[in-house]
């Protein structure tokens, strides 16, 4: 296991400190604020904790403010129903007095019902792509040097992305993209791991399916990129730390924000999750 998993893992398990109230922190890597796909994860692992016999289904959250990864996450959770087969909760995620995050998430009894769902495109398989490693080599020296440097950091998820010319050049591009992605290491048996871990990477990649259309990416100092908001559903069962297919789009971007839409898919094409995010995408004025 990775430095990097490892570590994660250690800041999913987050402390309880009284009754629906979580601590959580952030990995001290030098962050100028908390990723978004952290608070998610940890803001669905708390509202977990609160339910039993029940796995989530459907969680939608809003980015209030910018997390500040110097200091705790307060997690507080409200047990909104206990019905039947559903149960809801809303957590707020709480630094220096304030909220910067709120989540609801829906949670269901297990049933059989119908079922269908898309295929999983036909594309470069994994194995088949450059590892981040492969990429820096070949790429690094044609690469903008906020990717390059990203590429170069150690993270819990490895990326291989199916087409590269996006992190390669900042062209206008295609309203889709491709990315496989896992966890760095082996993960625990227990779903709900899985499940957070999921939550954590949804976060990555899909506002690039917006800004790609116009060459640009959230690293782009010209533009004030943010998550505004995040909405993820649970389909069918997986394994985070084998490959995902994340296939994103965006329908449009308007009024400084921009709509991107993901579909996740296990390796062997089942549809496992499927994500929307709205972000900001103010251009600055020089």
């Amino acid at each position: 296991m990775t430095d990097a998993i490892s570590q994660l893992l250690t800041i999913l398990d987050l402390e309880k400190i009284e009754e629906n109230i979580f601590r959580g922190r952030s990995p001290q890597v030098g962050w100028q604020r908390v990723f978004g796909g952290l608070v998610v994860a940890q803001a669905l692992i708390a509202a977990a904790r609160t339910v039993e016999g029940r796995t989530p289904h459907s969680l939608h959250g809003y980015f209030l403010r910018a997390g500040d990864p110097s200091v705790p996450i307060i997690y507080e959770v409200d047990r909104i129903r206990d019905g039947k087969s559903f149960t809801t909760r809303r957590c707020v995620a709480i630094q220096h007095g304030r909220a910067i995050f709120s989540l609801s998430a829906s949670f269901q009894i297990e049933e059989q019902g119908l079922e269908h769902a898309f295929k999983m495109p036909s594309l470069a398989r994994p194995e088949d792509l450059p590892s981040e490693g492969e990429m820096l080599v070949r790429y690094g020296d044609t690469m903008p040097e906020a990717i390059r440097r990203w590429f170069s950091e150690p993270r819990p998820i490895e990326i291989r992305p199916v087409e590269l010319t996006r992190y390669v050049r900042h062209e206008t591009g295609a309203l889709e993209q491709y990315v496989w992605l896992r966890a760095t290491g082996p993960l625990p048996e227990d779903p709900a791991i899985h499940r957070a871990v999921l939550a954590y990477l949804s976060d990555m990649t899909l506002l690039d399916a917006a800004l790609g259309r116009h060459g640009h990416s959230v690293f782009d100092r010209t533009l004030q990129v943010a998550s505004l908001d995040h909405a993820l559903w649970f389909h069918r069962p997986f394994q985070a730390d084998e490959w995902l297919l994340y296939a994103q789009d965006s329908p449009s971007s308007s009024g400084a924000r921009g709509l991107a839409r993901g579909l996740i898919f296990s390796k062997e094409g089942s549809l496992v999750a499927s994500v929307s995010q709205e972000g900001l995408m103010r251009v600055l004025r020089s």
